[in-house]
């Protein structure tokens, strides 16, 4: 018969130097885990506290500042923000960097410090302790000395810091008539750095459009069975653009588009091309650039059926490869309500065919509905000067749909 093993038992058979050994084992591990313990309460920083001129009191964290307001961030009311002329005191137990609104902003890195708000102004403290006094109307931005080092000098991988949208549409017909149109779009952008207080390195962008539908029209009495007649539309476009900027404004740039134009008779034309664009004028509210660039361009079009003779032979459209400038415009402007306004154009000239030009003009309206979703309303219209044989030049699209915004 087994002997039963209990605490006790075990406890007897264990020499007094096992003993001794597990309680010192015990007494290091559970020192170890008090002093941890220990070093992480007094590593968390004491929360931020704004002292209102009413007595009342908000704790939190100081986000960050804009113009004579502050973000700030509290478990009780959530992110609010705060214009300094209602703050007695703020105390931050974090490091900030304070841009005035005439200040010049470079690379060269600037050291964060201690900041105080007090009776509408802000005290900064440098850690040799000198200390400056700047109003609230000469603030332009106060932001994080993390955020604004990794904004100043980072370098993000290609595949992080895009942000952008994607919309998707569809008409669905079944009737006698019967067929299905789908639109789908996707925009992308990404500028280093990503906020609009440091000068711009780099802009990169990507777009895509396809619009594809097929509506079959039976032929109605049919005796003799003849076959329903197809209407098909397949509209392509693509295009990527990386800007490398000199100055604030001004930027070169490289890019290439990609499009398909069943309604024009244009089978693939691709356009490879550098040159130069210029910010004209930037705001929180709308923005206006111009660009133009040389580029090597070749188009490649519908050819119609020859039927065996005699029937006639119908000409052939020759394909093109073109040396020729692109100049575009694009705005865009923030309306009341969040609604979102964007408008562009674009010339597209042959310099060794003249005859090969064309144009592009889009007008797009983008409506929130809940969230980040919202309705889109888009006219699109492609000219061009010389399409397939038998097709016409213009393409006119009204596109609605719903869009999704990435942030």
């Amino acid at each position: 018969m087994k002997e039963h093993l209990d605490l006790n038992s075990i406890l007897r058979r264990l020499r007094p130097s096992h003993v001794r050994n597990l309680l010192l084992t015990g007494l290091i591990v559970g020192a170890s885990l008090m002093t941890g313990q220990a070093q992480e309460k007094a590593a968390a920083p004491a929360p931020d506290v704004i002292v209102f001129k009413t007595g009342d009191q908000l704790t939190g964290k100081l986000e960050r500042g804009v113009g004579d307001s502050i973000v700030f961030k509290s478990d009780a009311v959530g992110e609010v923000t705060v214009s300094m002329d209602k703050v007695k005191e703020l105390r931050s137990s974090s490091n900030f960097v304070v841009l005035r609104k005439d200040e010049k902003v470079t690379r060269t890195p600037k050291q964060p410090e201690n900041i105080t708000v007090e009776e509408g102004a802000i005290k900064q403290t440098a850690p040799s302790g000198a200390s400056e006094t700047i109003a609230s109307k000469d603030v332009g931005y106060v932001v994080d000395g993390a955020t604004y080092n990794k904004e100043l000098n980072g370098n993000p991988g290609f595949f992080s810091g895009w942000d952008g949208s994607a919309t998707g549409g569809a008409t669905v017909l079944q009737s006698t008539s019967y067929g299905q149109t789908y639109t789908a779009a996707l925009a992308l952008i990404r500028a280093i750095p990503s906020v609009s207080y440091l000068p711009p390195r780099t802009r990169t962008t990507f777009n895509l459009l396809e619009t594809y539908g097929k509506l079959t029209q039976p032929v109605v009495p049919n005796p003799t069975n003849v076959p329903a007649a197809v209407a098909k539309t397949s509209i392509f476009h693509t295009d990527f653009e990386h800007d490398k900027y000199i100055s604030p404004r001004f930027y070169m740039l490289g890019g290439l588009s990609y499009d398909h134009n069943f309604s024009q008779g244009l089978n693939f034309q691709q356009i490879y091309g550098v040159g130069a664009g210029y910010t004209v004028f930037q705001t929180a509210v709308h923005q206006f650039d111009v660009k133009a660039d040389i580029h090597y361009e070749q188009q490649k079009f519908i050819q119609p059926i020859q039927l065996a003779p005699p029937a006639p032979l119908f000409p052939l459209t020759p394909d093109q490869n073109l040396i020729g400038s692109t100049f575009g415009e694009a705005y865009k402007r923030t309306l009341p309500g969040k609604i979102l306004l964007t408008q562009s154009g674009t010339y597209i000239q042959s310099w060794n065919n003249t005859n090969a030009w064309s144009a592009i003009g889009a007008l797009g309206l983008a409506l929130p509905v809940y969230h980040r979703f919202s309705l889109s309303v888009n006219l699109l219209d492609n000219y061009l000067n010389n399409p397939a044989n038998g097709f016409n030049k213009n393409s006119l699209q009204f596109v609605t749909g719903v869009t999704y915004t990435f942030h």
